[in-house]
């Protein structure tokens, strides 16, 4: 458990279940699901930490995750404990909060561009009235006090050139592919890095779910093959023992694109470790020592082509090797993204502040 201090989840005037609620939803996605596991953490938690009282026991609040439909049996007359879909919404909420803090109301959907005329939102700044403007558009006021100029309080009286309209600000849908590195290494040198990684990706589908109902977000896990999985299979993602075929990653990703009619897209990407791994007819090619010149070109010719179909490739990586981080350099440059060298700890912030200033741009 390094890294995690539990008593963080503790706040004051909570109710017993609230309190050992949200230390559970950090186990679940910890120990990927597993409730039995969870539950045994939380008990050593509660050892150590007193959170129980004699009258509200770890009994208690297993009686009432079941009264409260978070956990139930997978199978009649089953003995086994599996969380709910209620409990998966429940921690990806939990991650938005802890990582991207309350977030303010705005349109749901839509991304903010620097392009105004025939768009979807009413802003501030006007202009005169032009063949083809809907009705909707005139601002009565703005029109009023122009015609109020032009023609005095006397003989008042409105022309068509008196008219303003509002201009209306476009709203742009964004695709969004999140990579995410689930190779080996993620979990080597007794650091976790896939939970953090984990929390990120529930935090951005969460965050898009509530604010930009109308973009799209699929996520991709690469080891040895690269596969596409739903939010919902997230707190149950594990690392397995996997070489780092980035390539199967970024190619899955375009198709994925491919297929979405945004005009914004974009593709992060979580990763630890350098290119291992490719499959070529049928056969994996890897090679673990230093950095293969054969992986590394077909990735660098991947990242060329997210360049020229306008697809930005942001790379967020958890390691700081200096050969590695020549090599991200040299896939930003080919594809004119953008690199993050970050720590587990930040990685949430950096990328929803990339996330949000992307939405405030057009990408065509």
């Amino acid at each position: 458990m390094l890294g995690f201090r539990f008593t963080n989840y503790i706040k004051p005037d909570q109710t017993p279940f609230d309190k050992l609620f949200d230390i559970f939803k950090q186990l679940i996605t910890f120990t990927s699901g597993d409730f039995d596991e969870a539950i045994n953490w939380l008990t050593e938690l509660d050892k150590e930490y007193k959170l129980t009282e004699p009258d509200y026991t770890i009994s208690d609040f297993i009686q009432e995750l079941k009264d409260r439909d978070y956990i139930k049996y997978d199978a009649p007359n089953s003995g086994n404990i599996i969380i709910t879909s209620k409990t998966e919404q429940a921690i990806r909420a939990q991650a938005l909060e802890k990582i991207f803090g309350k977030l303010k109301k705005g349109t749901s959907g839509n991304h903010p561009t620097k392009f105004t005329g025939q768009g979807d939102e009413m802003t501030n700044d006007t202009r005169p009235f032009q063949f083809g403007d809907s009705i909707d558009q005139i601002s009565m006021l703005e029109s009023f006090k122009n015609a109020q100029v032009n023609n005095g309080i006397a003989d008042f009286h409105m022309t068509e050139n008196d008219l303003a309209v509002s201009e209306k600000e476009h709203k742009s849908q964004t695709s969004t592919v999140l990579m995410i590195d689930i190779s080996h290494s993620m979990i080597l040198y007794g650091e976790d890095r896939i939970t953090p990684a984990k929390n990120v990706a529930m935090a951005l589908s969460e965050l898009i779910k509530r604010k930009y109902a109308k973009d799209t977000l699929d996520i991709i896990v690469f080891g040895d093959d690269a596969w596409q999985i739903e939010v919902k299979d997230l707190p149950y993602l594990q690392v397995g023992p996997y070489h780092t075929n980035t390539v199967a990653g970024l190619e899955l990703a375009m198709d994925l694109l491919r297929r979405r009619k945004n005009t914004n897209k974009q593709i992060f990407m979580i990763t630890d470790g350098k290119p291992t791994c490719l499959k070529e007819n049928g056969k994996y090619y890897k090679n673990s020592n230093g950095l293969d010149t054969k992986i590394i070109n077909k990735c660098l010719t991947l990242a060329q082509s997210c360049r020229r179909l306008k697809i930005p490739i942001t790379t967020f990586m958890v390691a700081n090797d200096p050969y590695l981080q020549d090599f991200v350099h040299n896939f930003t440059e080919a594809n004119n993204g953008k690199a993050f060298y970050t720590s587990l700890q930040g990685l949430g912030d950096f990328i929803f502040e990339d996330f949000e200033r992307n939405k405030k741009r057009n990408f065509k």
